[in-house]
């Protein structure tokens, strides 16, 4: 009985404890690691979401960018930084990837889903002085000269390898494939005539097409958004993989703990729930998610199974998904 009565006491103590350590994170200022280069729609997203986390976690966030091997460079590093919720991976799809395109074994699975934002819309756009006006223009010119048409690309497993894969899988695209760190640096490339087109997210597009930068040919949709055709105007057949795209969210490794988890889950709800948030997200073409833990897990489940198995049907997977345990969707 004297045992017990002495147990109490620690019991609270420790409960005290743990309940003053939620309150107490984050004590210090945070780093936000951007898997993706300068002007991309993945940095866009996360410099737009930054400033609402801050107010609600009261600390700043220190963001940079780690670009390089399809979103690997950055995975990685955080990935060896300490497990206490410091280190953010402010990130996109391509994790989900790296086995199958050999890259890597390191996925989200690895990973605390703090909040997926969004889905983007994805966007084939052309240099504007190209005579292209639609998908079938820019597929009978590059049927018509295989190799010669250049294509921006983020490296294996990067949206437009895998949407170049897709569109292979129902018309012949022999193109040369110009890698960059990034949408953004591919964006730059392709204004000044280094690439001839690119499908990248409508986030890191939409301004460059408003002010006629670059032309859209079409979006990676089965409708059409604010006038570019959907893709399946001309390429109906690809119709069975939609819909599709790229998502954008904010992770921590996964054995951080569950208090500062719930912490940094909390601000980032709140963060993306923000009117302002909200309104720069919707005119960017992108679709709300705003979710975390489990449900969010169960997403980039799902994400991974369709597109492995995508890119394995396409013949551009490096290993099959069934020997990574990656089951049919």
């Amino acid at each position: 009985m004297m045992k017990f009565r002495h147990l109490i006491p620690a019991l609270v103590l420790a409960w005290a404890a743990g309940a003053a350590t939620a309150q107490a994170f984050p004590e210090r200022e945070l780093s936000g690691v951007i898997m993706w280069g300068a002007g991309g729609a993945t940095d866009v997203v996360a410099r737009a979401i930054t400033p609402f986390a801050e107010e609600a976690l009261g600390r700043k966030i220190v963001l940079q960018n780690r670009a390089g091997g399809a979103g690997a460079i950055s995975t990685n590093f955080v990935n060896q930084q300490p497990s206490d919720g410091y280190t953010l991976l402010m990130g996109a799809e391509n994790p989900q990837l790296h086995g199958v395109m050999g890259l890597g074994e390191l996925d989200y699975s690895k990973f605390y889903p703090v909040n997926i934002v969004g889905r983007g819309v994805v966007v084939i756009v052309a240099h504007k002085d190209k005579p292209w006006k639609s998908m079938k223009d820019l597929i009978a010119d590059v049927q018509a000269a295989p190799g010669k048409v250049k294509m921006g690309s983020t490296g294996p497993g990067g949206l437009p390898h895998t949407v170049g894969s897709m569109i292979g899988t129902v018309a012949k695209l022999p193109v040369t494939a110009v890698p960059f760190d990034g949408e953004g640096p591919g964006m730059t490339a392709l204004q000044g005539g280094h690439v001839d087109f690119m499908a990248v997210g409508l986030g890191a597009a939409s301004e460059h097409i408003k002010a006629g930068r670059v032309k859209a040919l079409a979006v990676l949709r089965d409708t059409a958004h604010d006038g570019i055709p959907p893709i399946t105007q001309d390429l109906p057949a690809i119709g069975k993989y939609l819909p599709w795209g790229p998502f954008y969210g904010v992770f921590v490794k996964r054995d951080v703990p569950d208090a500062a988890k719930a912490r940094l889950v909390a601000a980032f709800k709140t963060a993306a729930a923000n009117p302002k948030f909200v309104e720069l997200m919707n005119g960017r073409g992108n679709v709300m998610m705003n979710i975390s833990g489990a449900e969010a897990d169960a997403f980039l489940k799902k994400w991974q199974s369709v597109t492995a198995w995508t890119l394995q049907e396409a013949g551009a997977a490096k290993k099959s998904p069934a020997e990574l345990g990656i089951p049919r969707p």
